[in-house]
């Protein structure tokens, strides 16, 4: 009886959550709250509950436990003990193709994400909308010098894993590294695409001499900064900012592991328009040669990862992402040294959010756009982000 039990579980968990906060911290919060469950119990409720998410926009009508159901017929690729407890017919044609499995469960991949008209150019809607029903793999970068440890590490323990490339190693998303490695010491944890945001400077990186000064803008957890600081082999003036005090109180305790001392940090809310205490006030290198701007977005490049927010999302949300990201870029770009050049990053694939924000920094500020990139995940089991550098 106990898939009766996961499926009354997965719904409760579900209607008790309002997509306010990251559905991981919720699960981790509700978890720590209701002890009755194992590790294997919690691990079942939670599978259950994003493979409902994944399902999107799509059978509104349903009832959560049908969805559930519907969800893990089509997000299990082999035999299901739950499914042949709740719907034994779907179990025995669980190996079919994706689109197969859709049209069984009486819908299209459209009613999944229907906004497909709002795309960057060169996605593939149809591969976007199938990856929302596969879990991405875990990414790890390796920092310089440490790929000879980590992969003996990873050899020596037995963990299967390949190699992307020279720096970056994929492996299936449950692996459990924090035992083994060290985190942002040797390894940063940090989704493919997202380790490649940064290519445009790397043979330009390798004969600078002078510290380059770099703002970080929007820092949040610091991955960025960390990366810059690899790509430019330390030779950084580090300065970073974020909107709240616990941000960048993180963001110290990592830099502490991840060997970068010298930087200088500050509370600024880069969305206000008339604030009191403006970025130039506080920044302590007024013009930057290199600004990094990882701005807020919809995070739709990640809903694979976060399938939840796919679930939420209203289309009035994008617009009000895209006034946030104007502000962002409009409070930034004038502290950008004349031949400096600014990066603009998202995690995004609506066009509004990526190209037209590309015209928009263009014709406000008569930037040179030097390099624009989709960067696509959604075919390597990965996230998809875009990326844009420009000259001034």
């Amino acid at each position: 009886m106990r898939y009766h039990s996961y499926l009354n579980s997965a719904k409760t968990i579900i209607d008790s959550y309002r997509g306010d906060v990251p559905f991981a911290a919720f699960l981790k919060k509700y978890f720590n709250a209701h002890k009755k469950y194992g590790g294997k119990d919690r691990k079942q409720i939670a599978a259950l509950c994003y493979n409902f998410y994944r399902l999107g926009k799509a059978l509104p009508q349903l009832p959560v436990e049908e969805k559930i159901i519907v969800a893990v017929f089509l997000c299990e690729e082999k035999s299901s003990d739950f499914l042949q407890f709740h719907k034994p017919e779907w179990n025995e044609i669980i190996t079919k193709p994706l689109d197969e499995k859709i049209a069984i469960a009486g819908f299209t991949a459209e009613d999944v994400f229907p906004w497909a008209e709002e795309l960057s150019s060169g996605i593939d809607a149809e591969l976007f909308r199938h990856s929302f029903f596969k879990q991405p793999d875990l990414f790890l970068r390796i920092r310089p010098g440490n790929k000879e440890t980590v992969v003996k590490k990873l050899q020596d323990a037995g963990i299967g894993f390949v190699m992307i490339n020279d720096n970056c190693i994929a492996l299936p998303n449950s692996t459990k590294i924090d035992n083994l490695l060290e985190t942002d010491k040797e390894v940063v944890v940090q989704d493919f695409n997202s380790q490649q945001v940064l290519d445009f400077f790397k043979d330009e990186a390798r004969h600078i001499v002078d510290p380059v000064s770099v703002w970080d803008c929007c820092a949040a957890s610091g991955g960025k900064s960390i990366l810059a600081y690899d790509t430019f082999y330390g030779k950084i003036d580090l300065t970073v900012s974020d909107i709240r005090e616990s941000i960048l109180s993180n963001l110290k305790n990592r830099f502490e592991t991840a060997g970068i001392k010298n930087y200088r940090s500050f509370i600024a809310d880069l969305t206000e328009t008339d604030s009191p205490q403006g970025p130039a006030d506080q920044l302590p290198t007024p013009d930057a040669q290199l600004i990094i701007c990882d701005a807020p977005c919809t995070g739709s490049g990640t809903w694979s990862r976060t399938p939840e927010q796919l679930y939420y999302l209203k289309r009035k949300t994008i617009d009000v992402y895209v006034a946030m990201q104007q502000q962002i870029v409009s409070n930034v770009i004038p502290h950008l040294q004349t031949g400096g050049l600014f990066i603009y990053i998202t995690c995004s694939v609506f066009k509004n959010e990526n190209e037209d924000m590309v015209s928009f920094i263009t014709k406000k500020f008569h930037l040179q756009l030097l390099q624009m990139e989709l960067l696509k995940g959604y075919d390597k089991k990965a996230d998809s982000m875009f990326v844009a550098v420009f000259g001034k």
